[in-house]
């Protein structure tokens, strides 16, 4: 068994720190919002494997010795002989604005099948299961493997975590409320705040939610996060940082919170767990290259130019 598995795509990234029609030097990593999720996990401490499909070409070697370098289960990766490994591009025209570039339709990633999902499901026994609105927006196989792993899994007393992450180059608000046939089988919910009126059209979204999900964690970038459960809320204020990149901020909240829920934290200090991880990621250029371990998280404790002697 298990801590975590998480299904998804992950891509092959290329990073710019100017326009990138202005050339210059680049920086080649992986980015995935599931990835970024099972690394902070491992980095955590916890045991996480990855569920996907990439191209049999050297993007898809480099995402998978990048995955196994952080101590990702990498046994569920399907590698393609006919679809490509998608790419995703990064430039930063002004400080701290990302503009996201993306060659993805047809990957191998929007080839998960229903099958391969409930087989991986079935052998890694996982404590959670971490999906995303991103892998239902790439095509209908993968939206339908969504659902069917989900379903499976909470019906077999998995805990299932969604993350919302709504992609509007992906899809439109209006095909992104197909996230809400998943709900009935979500335990935790993961939005930002402009994001709860996909998963429903109640006036009180939040209680609308929790007539079906234990939790329903609602993100507010620099005003901080909630945690509704039916016994109350809680919130964690934003912890002040010098932001250098926000891509993927999210991605180490959720790190943080699922980390909590694995070691039977509380509300509060889940939240609080993962609004330092958030913190962290932000303060560095790169997905999840920031994320922190378990002995970095009480770093952002210390005021800012502290040299730790």
């Amino acid at each position: 068994m298990t801590d975590l598995l998480t299904i998804g795509e992950t891509m092959v990234s290329l990073r710019t720190p100017r326009a990138m029609r202005l050339g210059g030097e680049a920086h080649l990593s992986i980015a995935g919002s599931e990835t970024n999720v099972a690394i902070g996990l491992a980095r955590l401490g916890h045991t996480a494997t990855w569920l996907g499909a990439v191209g049999n070409d050297e993007p898809g070697r480099l995402i998978e010795r990048t995955l196994r370098a952080e101590a990702i289960g990498t046994a569920w990766i399907r590698f393609s002989d006919t679809d490509f490994t998608g790419f995703i591009a990064f430039d930063q025209p002004s400080h701290d604005i990302t503009r996201v570039s993306y060659h993805r339709r047809g990957s191998a990633g929007s080839t998960l099948t229903v099958d391969e999902c409930l087989a991986g499901l079935e052998a890694v026994q996982p404590r959670l299961l971490h999906v995303t609105g991103i892998t239902p927006a790439l095509s209908d196989t993968a939206r339908a493997a969504v659902l069917a792993t989900v379903r499976v899994a909470a019906a077999n007393g998995v805990q299932v975590s969604l993350d919302v992450n709504y992609r509007a180059r992906l899809w439109s608000r209006e095909d992104a409320t197909a996230l809400r046939e998943l709900l009935p089988h979500i335990h935790t919910v993961f939005a930002s705040d402009d994001e709860l009126d996909l998963l429903t059209n109640a006036t009180d979204p939040v209680a609308d939610l929790l007539t079906t999900a234990t939790e329903v964690v609602v993100t507010a970038g620099s005003k901080g996060a909630w945690s509704h459960t039916t016994t109350g809320t809680r919130h964690s204020p934003a912890l002040p940082v010098t932001v250098v990149d926000s891509i993927g901020a999210g991605d180490a909240f959720v790190s943080g919170y699922l980390s909590g829920t694995l070691d039977d934290l509380s509300s509060q200090d889940r939240l609080t767990r993962a609004t330092t991880s958030g913190a962290f990621c932000v303060t560095a250029l790169g997905d999840w290259e920031s994320l922190p371990t378990r002995q970095d998280l009480t770093l952002l404790t210390h005021t800012q130019g502290t040299a730790l002697r």
